[in-house]
């Protein structure tokens, strides 16, 4: 038995070291050194056996135990969670269920494809696994091939180390050899990966494997070593800030140097890290006023405004006579002004019923086109309007049509179509009550309303 052992022990060992010169650098491989246990009872068979899973945990009675390095496997990573290992184990049977025998040898060689959950919990500690497999088992001189299907987890104590249970159920396809579990603890060693840049990170780990790196860049370098890893640093070979992605800001403006137009003068961001002395938004350099404030347009100098209004002359409608911003440079039309023209438009009277004007009002409009042509550049909005005397729909199309006929005859007497507009709006704003004759007459009105 010693020799059995010691030649199964010594060609396992083979295998495994014959696989460590075989692995690939994407397929870590893993060996397994522990003791296993041996349980022919509950199997379901006839006695001394028992049930299925009777008396499972009954290591006392049933349990056949070698108190020694006992088990040994080695394995190797597939891909999406899946491995494949080759087991050897030796053991001693004294307990065959409830009987005892006489210090039966028992040897296993069994290959398993394992199936991980570690990925699937997003765990790098706990990772149960389940396995099935075959392979073939010698109790004392009797062999037979065996179907197999493990359940275990390993316990990861660090990155390469761990402990392992696992529970095998190894059917026998021969009578002659009673089917069994086995069960087996031990210590899991993880190792291979290949390191072609010689930084001591394995190629499956390393984001540059061609070219030596640091382990906090995941094998990537830092050639000019200001913290920053080259494929992230825009001046791989200046040192730089890491807000400027590795890039050097000489003048200290904010604007690193490959990207400043001034790099050795503080200057502004939104001009490229150029100086502007006088805030106007032009570059020192390419202002022709630098110490006066003016718009790029005109190379950084002031416009000309002849009336000083603040509007300069080329946006200034009334260039030569003083006005506000708001009105292009032109005068604004006062309060007077506008009661005034909503005083003449009042006065405009039309036929009983209809849009028509009354030829008496040619005076009223005449003092209306004064006014406008007063300013032109405004803009305005002729308004109709009418008492409650008569349907909704009646007078919401008579003030409209009202409106309409006093905007015409304005552009027919000279004032540009594109300063007026017109609105009829009916009886929906009466400024006095319907009620009375006079009231009646102050809502039939035509409002001329100056458009801001």
């Amino acid at each position: 038995m010693k020799n059995l052992s010691r030649l199964l022990f010594a060609m396992l060992l083979m295998l495994s070291f014959s696989s460590i010169n075989a692995q690939d650098e994407n397929n870590p491989w893993a060996i397994s050194l522990g003791v296993n246990a041996v349980d022919f009872y509950p199997t379901g068979e006839d006695a001394p056996l028992g049930d299925y899973f009777d008396e499972y945990f009954n290591a006392r009675d049933h349990w056949n135990i070698l108190p020694s390095l006992s088990s040994l496997s080695v394995s190797k990573y597939l891909s999406n969670g899946f491995s494949f290992g080759v087991t050897g184990s030796i053991n001693k049977i004294e307990s065959f269920g409830d009987s005892e025998v006489n210090d039966l040898s028992y040897y296993g060689l069994d290959g398993t494809v394992k199936y991980s959950f570690g990925r699937l919990l997003k765990s790098k500690v706990i990772d149960p696994y389940l396995g099935i497999g075959g392979g073939y088992t010698w109790v004392d001189k009797i062999g037979a091939g065996t179907l197999n299907g493990a359940l275990g987890f390993n316990f990861w104590l660090s990155e390469n180390i761990g402990l392992t249970v696992q529970s095998t159920y190894k059917h026998a396809f021969e009578d002659y050899l009673s089917t069994h579990f086995q069960h087996y603890a031990g210590l899991t060693f993880k190792f291979g990966g290949k390191d072609t840049d010689g930084d001591g990170i394995y190629d499956k780990d390393d984001a540059c494997p061609e070219v030596a790196g640091l382990p906090e860049f995941n094998g990537c370098p830092d050639t000019d070593g200001d913290g920053i890893e080259d494929s992230k640093d825009e001046c791989p070979n200046e040192p730089g800030l890491a807000e400027f992605n590795g890039c050097p800001d000489t003048d200290g403006d904010g604007v690193p140097d490959h990207l400043d137009e001034c790099p050795t003068v503080a200057g502004l961001k939104e001009l490229n890290g150029c100086p502007d002395a006088d805030g106007d938004g032009v570059a020192d350099h390419l202002d022709e006023c630098p110490n006066e404030a003016g718009p790029a347009a005109n190379k950084g100098c002031p416009w000309p405004d002849r009336d000083g209004d603040g509007v300069a002359d080329k946006d200034d409608k009334c260039p030569d006579e003083p006005g506000t911003v708001a009105n292009d440079g032109c005068p604004e039309i006062t309060e007077a002004v506008k009661k005034a023209l909503n005083a003449y438009a009042k006065t405009i009277l039309f036929d009983t019923g209809k849009a028509s004007i009354k030829t008496h009002s040619a005076e009223v409009l005449a003092n209306i086109i004064g006014i406008l042509n007063e300013y032109p550049n405004a803009k305005f909005s002729i308004e109709g309007h009418t008492d409650s005397v008569g349907s909704d729909a009646l007078n919401m199309k008579l003030s409209k049509e009202r409106a309409s006929s006093v905007m015409n005859y304005l552009i027919e007497n000279g004032i540009a179509s594109d300063r007026l507009s017109s609105e009829g709006y009916g009886e929906t704003r009466p400024i006095d009550s319907n009620k009375t004759r006079a009231g009646r007459a102050n809502n039939r009105r035509v409002e001329i309303n100056l458009v801001k």
